[in-house]
């Protein structure tokens, strides 16, 4: 995120696009709900009827996949009327005339034939969002999780940008992290082509760097995404595989792909606290601790990194996710050993520019935000104050594209993934807990009232699903949340895996699978 939770608060327009906020990230629906409060404007764009969209000034449920048509319908109509910060898009950014050009055909009548949304209801967004300032644009997976992923992202920065809303207090653009230290994962190097910090591994002096402070020359090859792991092993190239935290035998596009790459493994590690469905198929399982069991830092998705105290001592034959990795790493050849999670910490200060001057001591309570370089520095509440990392913004022209997979005469209707409110992720923790359990036993599909009626179906009613990939048998849930033609699956069931439905083709530069959309076929089951 650019900017921080808090100041959502004082934000005067919030613009929440591709989250189902109250339901993923109560809390900072908490902030939104505030400022609400206090005046400011709410627009919501999800292609469900969420609950933030009951509060909202103005919502709209726009066609699956259909985000890039959406941003750029809003720009035009921003840039029609002089709305946008003329004074900030020549000071602080570049490529503006290349963008331009390509939003002046997104004309409201083009737009509402691809997304769905009025032209009325385009016209709102475009000028609650550029009048009432400063405006946060918050996104989630409803904006990554697709093909166009990187575009759908660029175009938020552009929305932004185009009404001087980055490095100003209360805007920005702020993508909410869907686990607690996905953002501290990313940082400190969870990415297969950078160290911490995000240095870049084909860079000469980030690998000298490093090479010198572990002892050991690197390799400057960037190496696997998860989706380029699963081909790599069909293609042989990869042989073992070391899952720590992660269950993709639910989490990851196509199932009955993901099962046979993994029935080609010579080796399985699953590294957890639970006995995950993955983790049943591993050859060796390590037990880890929970969060209530460890010590170390979490950094969330404001970029706050914050000290985790240990509640209990460990349980049976656990250990520390640290221990466990120093320990292999030992047996291994490579000799890994630390007294405890702070010498480690401080290892990865002296290593990461923007933790250079957080100590523990200095983390205390309420933890700092990073960039935070030195040890006089108070942390950073929000980005790019007087000019952006790169020097200026960079306008991006982005053009709309198709889903890679859109309902035909074989597969008539539109499907998305998703969270529901009591359960999380593969339902590995939540599934575990008797009262979340209690709120929901069994997975669902949500089919609008019109749908429902054609096909024969009532509440409850078992239904069978099927796409290119796979098929699966749920209850019908009717539910007036998703639009005629327009079905939606929670991935936390195993019984009812969404991923036995979903597409594996992905975003060419982030490699991130288009979970959010595919074609299907549904009938009353027999």
């Amino acid at each position: 995120m650019t900017n921080s939770i808090a100041e959502f608060e004082d934000s005067g327009c919030i613009f929440i696009i591709g989250s189902n906020t109250s339901a993923c990230h109560p809390l900072i629906a908490r902030r939104v709900f505030r400022a609400k409060e206090k005046g400011a404007k709410l627009i919501v764009a999800d292609p469900r009827n969420i609950q933030m969209a009951r509060f909202a000034d103005v919502a709209v449920q726009q066609r699956l996949g259909s985000d890039v048509a959406l941003l750029n319908g809003m720009m035009h109509i921003i840039l029609k009327n002089g709305w946008h910060d003329k004074t900030y898009i020549e000071n602080r950014t570049e490529g503006f005339e290349d963008f331009e050009a390509v939003v002046e055909s997104y004309t409201p009548d083009k737009v509402e034939t691809i997304t769905g949304v009025a032209q009325s209801d385009l016209e709102k967004m475009a000028e609650l969002y550029a009048v009432n300032s400063p405006a946060a644009l918050l996104y989630a997976m409803g904006i990554t999780q697709h093909t166009t992923g990187v575009d759908n992202v660029k175009s938020c920065c552009n929305l932004a940008m185009l009404c001087g809303n980055v490095g100003v207090r209360s805007g920005g653009v702020n993508p909410l992290r869907g686990q607690n230290n996905v953002q501290g994962a990313c940082d400190m190097g969870g990415l297969p082509n950078v160290y911490p910090a995000y240095q870049p591994v084909t860079a000469e002096a980030n690998n000298e760097k490093f090479s010198k402070a572990w002892g050991k020359p690197l390799s400057d090859k960037i190496g696997y995404t998860i989706t380029d792991m699963i081909q790599a092993i069909n293609d042989g190239k990869l042989k073992a595989l070391y899952i720590v935290g992660e269950n993709p035998k639910l989490s990851d596009p196509n199932q009955n792909h993901i099962d046979d790459a993994l029935g080609k493994l010579d080796l399985l590690i699953c590294q957890d606290i639970f006995l995950s469905e993955t983790a049943e198929k591993a050859d060796l399982v390590f037990a880890a601790v929970s969060v209530a069991e460890k010590e170390g830092t979490f950094t969330n998705t404001e970029r706050r990194c914050m000290k985790v105290n240990k509640a209990i001592d460990p349980l049976g034959n656990t250990l520390n996710d640290w221990d466990i990795i120093s320990r292999l790493s030992t047996e291994m050849g490579y000799e890994m050993h630390y007294e405890n999670p702070e010498e480690i910490f401080n290892e990865m200060a002296a290593l990461t520019p923007s933790y250079g001057g957080m100590t523990y001591e200095r983390l205390g309570l309420d933890g700092l935000q990073w960039p935070c370089p030195n040890a006089e520095h108070p942390g950073t509440p929000f980005l790019h104050k007087d000019q952006f990392t790169r020097g200026k913004g960079l306008f991006h022209a982005i053009e709309y594209l198709d889903p890679a997979e859109m309902p035909d005469e074989e597969y008539p209707y539109w499907l998305t993934t998703g969270r529901m409110f009591a359960h999380y992720h593969t339902g590995t923790m939540t599934r575990a807990s008797k009262h979340l359990d209690t709120e929901q036993k069994t997975g669902y599909v949500e089919i609008n009232p019109k749908d429902a009626k054609a096909l024969g179906v009532n509440d409850g009613d078992i239904v069978h699903l099927a796409t290119r990939r796979g098929e699966t048998k749920v209850p019908a849930k009717v539910s007036k949340m998703v639009e005629p033609g327009v079905f939606f699956v929670p991935f936390h069931f195993a019984e009812s895996p969404a991923n036995i439905l979903t597409n594996s083709a992905f975003d060419p530069i982030a490699k991130i699978p288009e979970f959010k959309v595919c074609a299907v076929k549904i009938e009353k089951a027999a």
